[in-house]
């Protein structure tokens, strides 16, 4: 159980919590939503130790294991199968003693941390940490790739297979999704469903809540509040929370004005004065109700250039890719206005190579492209916050593109946004993630484009600016290309989805429930596969894939790794009996002499006959014990041929 009471928490000079209250169990699924910046990350800092609270106590079970995914990570020259493997500490420990052990020849010690791999099913770790690494988007050959060869995004990837490779009782996830994919996105979702301990998720995914937890914390007004229920349940008693809180904050209202026109009318008179004191006294002991803000903050549009072409854009017959390799081969494609098309298909498959030809940042390998007379993109990519200047504000990025605008005029639009004030004022490089993705999003609807290509727009977005990003969404009159693993936003935006496989670009005909389950048919042709057919194996050999080679070597590393330990241990045996039956030919040796059955020696008689037998029952259990290792060893061997 995890129980916080009355605590309190500053961060400078904010204060993110003030005697809040929460109590969680073990095994909960439990999803942390709130508006950014209220303290999310702060709440886990706590919990690993790393922040302590001003007031009020935190208690955590004895021997917590936790895990947790860190947010950042240096450039390591550690493959990344390594860095994976690296998050189970207790494992890298036992492998660092055992090389101690077996360096300096510790039979008995090799032995232990041997059955100690064994118990915490250490001798498979490379084998989960590779299918974590699959899970998570990474190529057969990417685990042999250093570290510091990934780009920043895909090292938060490396980062979320750690934390999930280490055994714990509590897992931390931040914003695990933001740099996944669709495919990985719902793997993740189901890795998670299985797992056996206690989960903390922050997330601004609706639907990977609504999937994965069973618990809502929602963190506002510096209070913890506790929800039953995913995040559809939580939005929905909390509507009905808010409404019952207005409807008090309304009474209050009138009985604040009420009191307050008494204590007018009747302060001065003597008579009435000490029941106007009265009705002071109450007006200071009344808890003020907060008014309830149900709707979103943020009320941008997408307004779609006045001047429309049809086609917008069309490809034919035509080679997308880079100048070493070509991704997809003679695909044709038309966009007309209205068209709200969702990308569906494996990282790597080229999706955004697709938008990056459609926007014209790749020129075609062959065939042709041609753009309507009017068009206009609109495009957000997922490296679209790197792109933004980080010292010019949100104003001074707009006066850029619109010199003759006045600022009423951007200032109006960038309120829209969320950016009201001196905050359209402050250099870009100052905000958050979610504030720069905002800067980035005005900029394209200020530019009134009748085709937006936006490649994973809701990375960093909290949950408020993405329902206002749905709505805006709703409502363009352009063209649409979107590539989300946000389902909710693809769900209540697009009308068609294409699916980007094998080369080719086609209609998927079917909802996203529907591609859930196209992918785990791929997972169970593909684990097929990898697998093999036994039967055609032994009527038609065949030479290995390069996949099954080092699945092969794998396996026999496995298995030797297991050889070793028997081996040593049926050596020791030997050593043993050979030690006993040396010690049991002495001591019949010495009961061989005639002189020793006489009465003088009879005690000597009887200690060497209770030595025998000893000796003859060390050497039966140890013969026994040997028997037992000789056949677990030839069967390791037999099985190691048999991988051969």
């Amino acid at each position: 159980m995890i129980q916080i009471q009355n605590l309190s928490l500053h961060r400078g000079p904010q204060q993110l919590l003030a005697e809040a209250n929460l109590t969680l169990h073990a095994g909960w699924k439990v999803g942390i939503v709130g508006a950014n910046g209220v303290g999310k990350s702060s709440l886990f800092k706590l919990l690993l130790g790393e922040l302590h609270p001003d007031a009020g106590e935190l208690q955590l079970p004895g021997q917590l294991r936790i895990a947790h995914m860190a947010q950042e990570v240096s450039a390591s020259t550690r493959s990344a199968l390594d860095y994976v493997i690296d998050g189970d500490h207790r494992l890298r420990s036992i492998q660092a003693d055992l090389a101690v052990a077996e360096e300096q020849h510790q039979d008995g010690r090799i032995g232990e941390l041997h059955a100690a791999l064994e118990a915490m099913d250490g001798y498979r770790a490379e084998s989960r940490a590779h299918q974590l690494l699959a899970g998570l988007g990474f190529a057969p050959g990417d685990a042999e790739r250093p570290v510091s060869s990934f780009s920043g995004g895909w090292r938060i990837r490396l980062n979320l297979a750690q934390a999930l490779m280490c055994p714990s009782d509590l897992l931390l996830l931040d914003e695990p999704t933001n740099h996944l994919d669709l495919d990985a996105t719902i793997w993740l979702e189901q890795w998670l469903r299985q797992y056996p301990g206690t989960l903390l998720l922050i997330s601004h995914d609706r639907d990977f809540l609504d999937n994965v937890v069973s618990h809502i914390v929602h963190q506002a007004r510096q209070e913890l509040t506790l929800y039953k229920g995913n995040y559809t349940a939580f939005e929905r008693l909390r509507a009905e929370k808010l409404s019952q809180q207005q409807a008090a904050f309304e009474k209050q209202q009138a009985r604040i004005e009420q009191i307050e026109s008494f204590v007018r009318r009747f302060r001065a008179k003597a008579t009435k004065a000490k029941q106007a004191q009265s009705r002071l006294k109450e007006l200071e002991r009344m808890e003020q109700i907060a008014p309830a803000h149900v709707d979103s903050p943020f009320t941008f549009r997408f307004d779609a250039s006045d001047k429309l072409s049809s086609p917008l854009l069309t490809l034919g017959d035509a080679d997308l890719g880079y100048a070493d390799r070509t991704i997809l081969r003679k695909q044709s494609l038309t966009l007309i206005p209205g068209a709200r098309i969702g990308l569906l298909g494996a990282n790597g498959a080229g999706k955004s190579t697709l938008i990056k030809t459609l926007v014209g940042d790749l020129p075609l390998l062959a065939g042709e492209r041609h753009e309507g007379e009017h068009l206009r993109i609109g495009y957000f990519a997922q490296h679209q916050l790197e792109a933004l200047d980080m010292q010019a504000s949100p104003l001074l990025h707009l006066q850029r593109i619109s010199p003759n605008a006045t600022d009423q005029e951007l200032r109006n639009f960038l309120g829209s946004f969320g950016f009201i004030g001196d905050d359209a004022l402050d250099p870009v490089g100052r905000f958050s993630g979610g504030e720069k993705a905002r800067v980035a999003l005005a900029l394209i609807a200020w530019q009134k484009p009748n085709l937006l290509l936006l490649d994973e727009p809701t990375n960093h977005l909290d949950l408020e600016v993405r329902l206002a990003l749905t709505l805006a969404l709703q409502g363009f009159e352009g063209a649409l290309i979107l590539v989300s693993h946000d389902r909710h936003l693809l769900r209540n935006t697009v009308d068609q989805f294409l699916l980007v496989h094998d080369g080719e670009i086609s209609e998927f005909n079917g909802d996203l429930d529907d591609y859930h389950q196209w992918l785990a048919q791929q997972r169970r042709e593909e684990q097929k596969r990898n697998e093999g057919d036994l039967e055609t194996a032994v009527d038609a050999p065949r030479s290995l894939s390069a996949a099954e080679r080092k699945e092969q070597k794998r396996l026999q590393a496995e298995q030797r790794a297991k050889l070793r330990p028997l081996k040593q241990a049926v050596s020791k045996l030997e050593q043993q009996m050979d030690s006993l039956a040396a010690g049991l030919d002495e001591i019949e040796s010495a009961l061989a002499d005639t002189g020793l059955y006489t009465d003088e020696r009879k005690e000597e008689l009887k200690q060497l006959l209770q030595r025998q037998a000893e000796h003859k029952r060390q050497l039966d259990d140890t013969e026994a014990e040997w028997l037992e290792q000789q056949e677990a060893l030839e069967a390791l061997e037999q099985s190691l041929e048999s991988i051969d």
